[in-house]
């Protein structure tokens, strides 16, 4: 029998998204501190999340020891994968024995000074994509459109196997079909749209919203709800009410530790990008 026809396993080309996290500092102990300031108060946010080391934006010279922080993005429950690095940064972080991922470049994820960006945007445009800022894993197939789980055993295999995709907004590109949800979604659910999604339904606390476009939900949102997870920028969130506990763009993202004004909290807004900041604002229904 061809192995290609075994029906015990496939191995398949594939690509999935994680979360990067971003290194900035040589400071372990500053690190760790603030992980731990961050997260203490909502440890259940990124439980079981795969999670990309990004060391990108380190200076020249620079290094950190991934093996500590991987064991510490591990003490607050995210699951290490891989790591992003430059090339000329492969020689000290091949240490830690963690697979080199590559990423699509965003704004702001790349260390790189102006002009090398431009010089190599069309390479970075073709760029396998095994790691987004967002708090993701493999995007679900047409078998899976309701739970999208980032704690699968198979994330990190696929990760280190993922290879290019076509960009969304590349030449003939194909548009994604909207999606609606058309009923409540309960703690413990995921929703994951390639394009934008509808929700009608109240998206209970621990429950998850997760577009590559726009998100709309017409109930009130308690749960996650993160929009343009593969670096769209313009992409928005509307709901009728803001009760959430996380919400995302592009990867920069909100919790509860940070209390909503009084003219947004409960009431229907929308939530965009100005630069890398977001910006919540109340939303005229009359």
């Amino acid at each position: 029998m061809s192995p290609r026809k075994s029906p015990f396993f496939e191995l398949k080309s594939g690509s999935v998204d994680t979360l990067l996290f971003v290194v900035k500092t040589t400071e372990l102990d500053a690190m760790r501190a603030e992980l731990t300031r961050r997260f203490e108060a909502t440890p259940e946010f990124f439980a079981n999340d795969t999670v990309a080391i990004d060391v990108r934006r380190l200076a020249d010279g620079e290094q950190v020891p991934l093996g500590d922080i991987a064991r510490l993005l591990e003490s607050v429950r995210m699951r290490p994968v891989g790591v992003v690095a430059h090339a000329e940064q492969h020689g000290w972080a091949a240490a830690a024995g963690l697979p080199f991922l590559e990423a699509r470049d965003r704004r702001g994820a790349s260390a790189k000074p102006p002009a090398e960006e431009a010089a190599s945007a069309s390479e970075a445009s073709n760029a396998a994509v095994t790691a987004s800022a967002t708090d993701l894993a493999a995007a679900p197939s047409a078998a899976q459109p309701e739970l999208f789980s980032t704690d699968a055993d198979s994330t990190a295999e696929s990760a280190a196997m993922a290879s290019a995709t076509l960009d969304a907004g590349a030449p003939g590109a194909r548009a994604e079909p909207t999606l609606v949800i058309d009923r409540p979604l309960r703690s413990g659910q995921r929703i994951y749209a390639k394009g934008d999604v509808v929700v009608l339904g109240l998206v209970s606390n621990g429950a998850e919203v997760i577009a590559e476009g726009n998100i709309h939900i017409y109930a009130p949102l308690r749960g996650r709800a993160l929009a343009g997870v593969h670096g769209n920028h313009d992409a928005r969130i509307f709901c009728t009410c803001l009760e959430a506990e996380l919400i995302s763009i592009a990867g920069i993202y909100r919790t509860t530790e940070v209390p909503l004004a009084a003219d947004v909290q409960g009431k229907p807004v929308q939530i965009r990008l100005d630069e890398e900041k977001l910006l919540i604002e109340p939303l005229r229904l009359t």
